[in-house]
């Protein structure tokens, strides 16, 4: 049953977003590794993506998308959905999301919990799987709710805009950056936060962190075990040619970091963290003196009977023992298909026109794996960093 809400909300939620704490990581994953920054967003009211679902909701109603106490409907694989019960509640907009059978059973529970009508879709669609599947079923629910808003989270710019508070938050935090490694599902948070930061840091590199199996830089597309990364559609909040280089890397390396992050630094999280941490951690051991950082879009409780249980990794194949310790590196996106963690240095957006010249990554020529970027920089927080 939908929560009732008044059409004026609790504005008084929205104190609580953000502000999340940026933690130094130095365990193994599985290397040693001089150590990076991981914001822990998942320690935030609404996680990661409660910046972007008040972003969108917000824009919606300076627009007049958006009535008073409109419902909005979203297709999501968890996080989002998470961030929108958040919003909804803060702004006074019932909530509806369209999931997948996929949903692990605590995550459906807690989201009925904060209010939200819950509705699943029972098979992937043929061509785009559970993300086209979700969306066919949204657009019925559009149809069926007068003055029902769908935010769109992956083509939406206020989703974007949504995290310049995360970027403020990091250059108030950080003395100076080399590198900063985002996984990529939306391409929201990325987009989002690179801009700003460059404005600091003019020489600062993005690396993207995909999953195996995505087709969001030019990988074909394939059945994915991880969720909250990667994608079967073409984002188009996607800013390719901020980045500097991709790596995809396959459940088994992530659930593997995931696991050492929590037995080892007390912090983690599902598939984006694990994925990001593993990549951050090599980008700080092949660029020695870098200060490198990473965003850990959320925590491990709705994990536990996936990334952190045995029977679920055994089921799936994944022998975590065998995980990969280094990327393989491919010249191009469409060079090879990435089974497992592989690099890639030329990033272009795979829509582009196949006879025009591809974009290059980024706006500088990338240094060699063993050099550092810049000279050794203060790895030290501010004072006042929590």
């Amino acid at each position: 049953m939908t929560t009732a809400l008044l059409p004026t909300g609790n504005r008084e939620l929205l104190g609580l977003l953000g502000r999340t704490p940026l933690a130094r990581v130095t365990t193994g994953l599985p290397c040693p590794h001089p150590g990076f920054w991981a914001k822990l967003e998942g320690l935030g009211a609404g996680g990661m993506k409660a910046r972007a679902a008040v972003a969108m909701l917000l824009g919606a109603r300076e627009r007049g998308e958006l009535p008073p106490g409109a419902p909005v409907v979203e297709s999501t694989s968890g996080t989002l959905g998470i961030g929108l019960a958040f919003a909804g509640q803060a702004l006074g907009h019932p909530v509806v999301l369209v999931g997948d059978t996929e949903l692990e059973p605590s995550m459906r529970r807690l989201l009925r919990t904060y209010g939200v009508r819950l509705e699943l879709v029972d098979r992937p669609a043929a061509e785009g799987g559970w993300q086209a599947a979700r969306l066919a079923r949204l657009r019925r629910l559009l149809t069926e709710l007068p003055g029902a808003y769908w935010p769109d989270q992956y083509n939406n710019p206020d989703n974007v805009a949504g995290y310049a508070s995360l970027a403020a938050e990091l250059a108030a935090a950080l003395e100076h950056l080399d590198i900063l490694v985002c996984s990529v599902g939306t391409g929201g948070h990325s987009a989002g936060v690179i801009g700003p930061l460059r404005r600091h840091w003019p020489r600062l590199r993005l690396i993207g962190v995909d999953a195996t199996g995505s087709t969001i830089f030019g990988q074909p597309a394939r059945s994915r075990l991880m969720r909250g990364l990667g994608s079967s559609i073409h984002p188009r909040n996607v800013a390719y040619d901020s980045f500097d280089e991709v790596h995809w890397v396959g459940p088994a390396e992530s659930a593997d970091a995931c696991r050492r992050l929590a037995a080892g630094n007390f912090v983690s999280g599902g598939w984006s963290t694990g994925a990001a941490a593993l990549v951050a951690a090599w980008a700080a051991r092949v660029h020695p003196g870098a200060v490198v950082a990473t965003v850990f879009p959320d925590g491990p409780q709705r994990y536990l009977h996936s990334v952190f249980d045995d029977d679920f990794t055994t089921a799936h194949g994944l022998d975590l023992d065998r995980a990969a310790t280094r990327p393989v590196e491919i010249p191009h996106p469409r060079a090879a298909e990435a089974t497992g963690w592989t690099r890639c240095r030329t990033v272009t957006d795979p829509l582009a026109p196949a006879d025009g010249p591809p974009a290059p990554a980024g706006r500088r020529p990338p240094p060699q794996p063993t050099a550092a970027p810049h000279p050794p920089a203060r790895r030290t927080p501010r004072k006042d960093t929590p």
